[in-house]
C-alpha cells in the first residue's frame, strides 16, 4: 500500500510540474526588423522586441520560445494555433482589430515616412510620379503609400521584407521606399546604404504592439500588459530603448 500511495504521490508532483510548465507561450516574430529583431553576427536573435518580451516575462515569471519566422508566418502561425503570440512591430491599428488582432497596450511609437537613393533629385511626393515605390505587405507603411498613391501617381510595389524594399531602391527598381521611420534609419546607418530619409514624409505614425488572435488567450495580453507597465516603471524599459536607439 505505502508502495502504491508512492507511485501515486511521484505521478501527482509530474502532473503538477507538467501543469507549471503548460503556461509556456510560444512568439512568432520577423526575420529582419532591425533594431526591434534581427539576427546579430553570432546568429543570436537580439532587437528592441526581444529584450523587451525577456524583460516582461522575467517580471510576470512565464517562460517562452520566440522564432523568427517572418511577418506573414507569424500571423498564419497564430491565426493557425501553431504560436499563441507575436511580437514583431506590428503596428495597433483599427483594420486589424477589425480582423480579429487583439493587441497588448502599445510599446513604442513609431511614424513612418519615404526614402530614397542617395542623391536622388526626389525631395516630396510629387517626384514619384509615375514610378513604382516599394512597400512591405500588410504594414502601416503600406496603408501610407496606398493613402499617397492616388493623388501622386506612383504604383505601388510590394515585398516580403523591409531588406527587401531597400533593395529595390538601390538597384532602380524602385525610385522610394516607405518604411517604418527607425527602421529606415538604422538600417541606413548600421549598414552604410546609399539611401536617405526624405524630410517632411512622416505621418502620424501609431502604436506598436503585441498581438494574439485567439480570445481564449487573453491571459498572454494582461501579463504583457503588467509587465510592460513595470518595466517602465523601474527603468527597464528606458534602458533597452537606449540601448539599441541611442535615446
Amino acid at each position: 500500500m505505502k508502495k502504491l500511495f508512492a507511485i501515486l504521490l511521484s505521478a501527482l508532483l509530474l502532473m503538477s510540474t507538467a501543469a507549471a510548465f503548460a503556461e509556456d507561450y510560444t512568439f512568432g516574430t520577423d526575420t529582419a526588423f532591425r533594431p526591434f529583431e534581427y539576427t546579430d553576427e553570432n546568429g543570436v536573435l537580439v532587437g528592441i522586441d526581444v529584450e523587451l518580451l525577456a524583460a516582461i516575462a522575467e517580471d510576470q515569471g512565464f517562460t517562452y520560445t520566440i522564432e523568427p519566422l517572418g511577418w506573414d508566418a507569424s500571423i498564419a502561425a497564430c491565426q493557425a494555433g501553431q504560436k499563441d503570440a507575436m511580437i514583431a512591430g506590428a503596428s495597433i491599428k483599427q483594420e486589424r482589430i477589425d480582423a480579429g488582432w487583439i493587441f497588448s497596450d502599445g510599446y513604442y511609437t513609431a511614424t513612418q515616412s519615404m526614402a530614397v537613393a542617395q542623391g536622388s533629385d526626389i525631395t516630396g511626393f510629387e517626384g514619384l510620379s509615375g514610378k513604382n515605390v516599394a512597400v512591405k505587405t500588410a504594414t502601416m507603411s503600406k496603408d501610407y503609400a496606398d493613402s499617397l498613391a492616388g493623388t501622386y501617381g506612383f504604383t505601388v510595389v510590394t515585398f516580403e521584407s523591409s531588406p527587401d524594399i531597400y533593395q529595390a531602391v538601390i538597384s532602380g527598381q524602385c525610385a522610394a521606399c516607405f518604411d517604418d521611420t527607425p527602421i529606415m534609419a538604422d538600417y541606413i546607418k548600421s549598414n552604410g546604404v546609399p539611401l536617405q530619409l526624405v524630410p517632411g514624409t512622416e505621418n502620424e505614425g501609431a502604436d506598436y504592439g503585441m498581438a494574439i488572435f485567439n480570445p481564449e488567450k487573453q491571459e498572454i495580453i494582461d501579463k504583457f500588459n503588467a509587465g510592460l507597465a513595470n518595466i517602465k516603471a523601474n527603468g527597464k524599459y528606458d534602458e533597452i530603448l537606449a540601448k539599441y536607439l541611442g535615446n
